[in-house]
């Protein structure tokens, strides 16, 4: 927010010596009021140690346009900081971090369907976070664009007063431009009161259009329990179990959270079981109702993306972000851009490929026309792994060769106990990340998840004839990925109730049966696993029915009450204890994201996923859905 605000709400004092504080501004624009908000923490030698803006913006500003307005800045640095993490214009929450994770922009944007933006009472509504200082405000914009004003003001007052209120830490002060009347009186029915509260009084000529408000209500309301952080009295320790991606993950958002973990895995090293094979992919979907499942793969992809750069260019992990094409046999290309067009993805995100292009992208001939990924890709899933522990540095340590058979509650948290009994270790907070093992330790909670088994196929590229070699991953009916270590990867197969950790002859063959049909081309002669040359992987991946990932907090069935909740994050939970499973077939995509999501909620800080998605991943929402269904309200 603007120096004005800044001093009148008595910002550096108020997060001076803070663990976290967070700003919301409705006006984000071209950004001047988060790099002025930056600039200020940067000059606080007391500042707070997290620093979270949360900025919302229903018709953002392209990377040109955000350059164009901080041409002449006085803070050039931040500027260019900010264009250069400037995301893709989907509508999500975009989470951006700055100075090691220590500033974050949680970039709430809009777009979508036929060019018509959300209102922004809505997006404020999906946000999950508790806020110290709101700035209620016009768009910030650039020269050259015309004013966007706050929206309609009959509609918006009541129902943004509640949300702001429902939103506001304890003492929150909030400033507002242009505030009439009618927009005081709903303030103060939200509980606001009105008036200068913190820093110094305004001048006549700055109260005339800015004012200040003070969240105090009379009577403080519950948190719900998905909402609340975990309870902690001492050092903020957590044990993770699991160190395939999902563990790993867990361990580095944690520590961005300032907290330290311990990683308890059962075999001799990380990711060695789903996570063990050679490459895997990763990319974002487009659905034409854009619904949940489609929402979540959008901002996961982006955030794998992310990940997997840093993972490329400091930890030396063996991937590639350049791209990749997923093959479409249903819609001809013009339909496909239609349906792009329609949902208002931009083409930093997702394009729309005839089969001669896509052929020429992918060095290979496709039958079929494919969707382009730009921000997708392949990477080696171990290195993936790695590159989280590494950037969890000092604040994480992996323990291996321990498995834990069983999960014990204590006064102080929880311990995890060896097959005799023993306790391997113990904390406020286990976060069971150890794919379909978790529900064993949690003693079979009932949750529809399946243990799935796959095999991958692999063919030396120097011995041929064998699969194509392809510039880009390429991915449909089964995968093709670019030769890594001197190997073509593909598969893979799909089988439930399956056990058998064995090589099979007749997956590669199934695996093969995929790749005609991805490719086009016959291959010059069959390959089976008879020839001394081929290389294969079997593999168990953890998956739920409705094919989302479970993260958060357990639900406790004990303390379910008659007429349960009706919500997931209205259920009660046992406390300390989280989960990240039924990453599928997606845990390279997943990983990054969901281990920030999960991070948040255990540190009560703002979650980078809308409300909406976060109650689609809740643990709770299986026995939600079991008691509409019982209850004859659907599923």
């Amino acid at each position: 927010m603007a120096a004005t605000v800044l001093h009148a709400c008595a910002l550096p004092e108020r997060w001076q010596q803070r663990e976290r504080f967070t700003v919301l501004d409705t006006g984000f624009g071209a950004g001047r009021n988060f790099i002025t908000t930056w600039q200020a923490w940067r000059d606080d030698p007391l500042r707070c140690e997290r620093l979270t803006f949360i900025a919302i913006d229903t018709q953002p500003l392209s990377q040109a346009e955000l350059r164009a307005a901080h041409a002449d800045t006085a803070h050039a640095e931040l500027a260019a900081l900010l264009r250069d993490a400037w995301p893709p214009l989907t509508r999500n929450l975009h989470d951006l971090r700055f100075e090691g994770g220590r500033v974050r922009l949680l970039l709430a944007l809009g777009g979508g369907a036929g060019g018509q933006p959300p209102a922004r009472e809505d997006l404020v509504a999906e946000l999950v976070a508790e806020v110290d200082a709101f700035h209620v405000a016009d768009d910030d914009n650039p020269p050259g664009r015309p004013a966007r004003a706050l929206p309609d003001q009959a509609a918006w007052r009541p129902r943004i007063s509640q949300t702001l209120a429902r939103l506001a830490a304890p003492g929150a002060t909030l400033t507002v431009q242009g505030a009439d009347a009618a927009v005081r009186a709903s303030l103060v029915t939200a509980g606001f009161e009105l008036g200068p509260v913190m820093g110094r009084a305004l001048t006549a000529s700055e109260s005339e259009t800015i004012m200040l408000a003070r969240h105090a209500p009379r009577f403080a309301a519950r948190r719900v329990p998905v909402r609340q952080a975990a309870s902690t009295s001492g050092a903020k320790r957590a044990l993770v179990v699991g160190a395939g991606i999902a563990g790993c993950a867990t361990a580095w958002a944690l520590a961005e959270q300032g907290w330290h973990s311990s990683v308890i895995e059962r075999n001799a090293s990380p990711a060695s079981e789903a996570s063990g094979n050679a490459a895997g992919l990763f990319h974002g979907i487009v659905n034409p109702h854009d619904g949940m499942h489609a929402r979540f793969n959008r901002a996961a992809a982006l955030a794998a993306c992310e990940a997997v750069n840093q993972a490329l260019r400091d930890h030396k992990v063996s991937g590639a972000t350049r791209g990749l094409l997923r093959t479409e046999t249903e819609r001809d290309p013009a339909q496909m851009q239609a349906l792009i067009d329609a949902l208002g993805l931009p083409a930093s995100y997702v394009q729309a490929l005839p089969a001669a292009k896509a052929s020429a992208m992918a060095g290979l001939a496709l039958a079929q026309p494919a969707w382009f990924y730009p921000g997708g890709g392949w990477v080696h899933p171990a290195g993936l792994a790695r590159s989280f522990i590494e950037r969890a540095g000092s604040m994480t340590a992996v323990c291996v060769n321990r498995p834990v058979q069983a999960l014990r509650r204590t006064a102080e948290g929880w311990a995890l106990c060896d097959a005799a009994g023993c306790v391997i270790d113990s904390a406020p907070v286990v976060v069971l990340a150890n794919a379909s093992d978790a529900l064993r330790l949690l003693g079979e909670p009932g949750w529809p998840v399946r243990r799935v088994r796959g095999q991958v196929s692999g063919w030396p590229e120097a011995a041929r004839p064998g699969p194509p070699a392809c510039r880009v991953p390429v991915a449909g009916s089964g995968y093709l990925l670019p030769p890594f270590e001197g190997t073509v990867w593909f598969g893979a197969t799909s089988q439930t109730d399956d056990d058998d950790p064995t090589v099979r002859n007749s997956d590669v063959e199934a695996n093969l049966a995929h790749l005609r049909h991805l490719t086009g081309e016959p291959l010059d002669r069959p390959l089976t696993g008879s020839h001394p040359e081929w290389l294969g992987r079997t593999g168990w991946r953890c998956t739920a029915n409705d094919k989302l990932p479970i993260i958060g907090a357990v639900p406790d069935a004990s303390a379910l009450a008659p007429g349960s909740p009706d919500q997931p994050r209205r259920m009660p939970r046992m406390p300390g204890l989280y989960v990240f499973t039924a990453l599928g077939s997606r845990g390279i995509t997943w990983s990054a994201l969901g281990a920030r999501v999960l991070a948040a909620l255990v540190a009560g800080a703002p979650v980078p996923i809308e409300a909406r998605l976060l109650a689609a991943v809740d643990p709770a929402r299986f026995a939600v859905r079991a008691r509409r269904r019982s209850s004859g309200a659907g599923g």
